[in-house]
């Protein structure tokens, strides 16, 4: 029901779902079409980064945001006291961001699919979307750190200021091994590339480097630590 209620919100207003595919669709279209469609290798990587993008804007502003905003609401209020506890309206939350984020990529892959000549196979594209799943991890859980910690207006402006700088210190817009020099010594150490690399490795013949990998390992737990306290922090502060 919770899930319902959330998709029914995005759907009623779909300029957040629009929002969420234009950057990483624009990106796709106007960057990486010219510079790398007619390689397959790097038309592929390229598309398997910017599915990254477009996983943390669209977890970071539909949690971050979404959950800065829900607290301004009484009802928000009302369901975290019933009987049933945070649990479901918690677990709905998370399946409607997670249905957004994958339609949130249609456009992307359509222009991979239409303009480039990025290319996996069954498998590979399977594979793909359980790694899309599991990169989103991170993300979901910085949003909602961000979320239960800020008001709406300074949630907003977090996440504004956060994608993308995680971004490009993470190397998404500069495709495998190709980004400057500095960004290439520090982008190991962020969630974005560990995430990208995941994706690589699953779409293509790519090798994770165990740096990277790791990194992304611990940048879960810290912000799944984080995200715990940011919602203990609020319960207390609005119950106690």
């Amino acid at each position: 029901m919770h899930a319902r209620y959330q998709l029914l919100r995005t759907m009623r207003i779909p300029i957040a779902l629009v929002g969420t595919a234009f950057f990483p669709g624009a990106s796709m279209l106007f960057f990486v079409v010219p510079a790398a469609g007619d390689d397959p290798v790097g038309a592929t990587y390229a598309t398997a980064a910017m599915v990254v993008f477009a996983t943390m804007i669209s977890n970071l502003f539909g949690h971050g945001i979404g959950v800065a905003e829900e607290r301004q609401h009484p009802w928000d209020l009302y369901t975290r006291t019933l009987p049933s506890g945070p649990g479901p309206k918690f677990a709905g939350r998370l399946l409607s961001g997670l249905l957004t984020m994958l339609l949130s990529m249609i456009p992307l892959l359509l222009i991979a699919a239409l303009a480039t000549e990025a290319t996996t196979t069954p498998l590979g594209f399977l594979t793909g979307v359980v790694v899309v799943v599991l990169v989103s991890i991170p993300f979901t859980l910085m949003g909602l750190t961000i979320g239960y910690l800020l008001p709406i207006r300074a949630a907003l402006t977090v996440v504004q200021l956060t994608f993308f700088p995680l971004a490009f210190a993470g190397g998404l817009f500069s495709g495998a091994g190709r980004a400057p020099g500095f960004i290439e010594t520090i982008a190991p150490f962020t969630p974005t590339r560990g995430a990208a690399e995941m994706m690589w490795a699953a779409v293509g013949d790519y090798h994770l480097n165990p740096v990277a990998a790791v990194s992304f390992v611990g940048w879960t737990v810290l912000l799944a630590v984080l995200s715990v306290y940011a919602y203990r922090r609020d319960e207390g502060q609005r119950f106690h």
